[in-house]
């Protein structure tokens, strides 16, 4: 299972990965280019129920949900692009777990203009 230091360095470790509070003082959201590709909501991290909404490509969004109990469709996001992932269950290895991370970074990636992808 991943802690938040390890999901933090991580995400923080991408090309013009940044890291901020838009919400709230307890949800943490990473973006790339100002675009979210991550949300964790600290206080669930706290109590023990480490979570987190990554964005996911339609297809692979349905697939997933269907293969795990710890992915499901999350509140306040669109549950056609993005799922939320309970990491506190131990269902998903830390690497699947990182696996998501990058293909959610990818995605915001490959949906920018092409002036904004060519800096990658």
């Amino acid at each position: 299972m991943v802690n938040i230091e390890q999901l933090r360095e991580h995400c923080l470790k991408k090309k013009h990965c940044t890291e901020e509070f838009p919400f709230d003082a307890t949800t943490l959201v990473f973006k790339v280019l100002n675009k979210m590709f991550l949300i964790a909501p600290l206080d669930k991290w706290e109590r023990g129920e480490a979570s987190m909404t990554v964005k996911c490509d339609p297809i692979y969004t349905l697939e997933l949900r269907e293969k795990y109990e710890s992915i499901y469709a999350g509140p306040y996001v669109s549950n056609k692009h993005w799922n939320s992932v309970a990491i506190y269950k131990g269902e998903l290895s830390q690497d699947f777990i990182l696996e998501l991370i990058d293909h959610s970074y990818d995605m915001v990636i490959k949906a920018m203009p092409k002036k904004l992808r060519d800096k990658f």
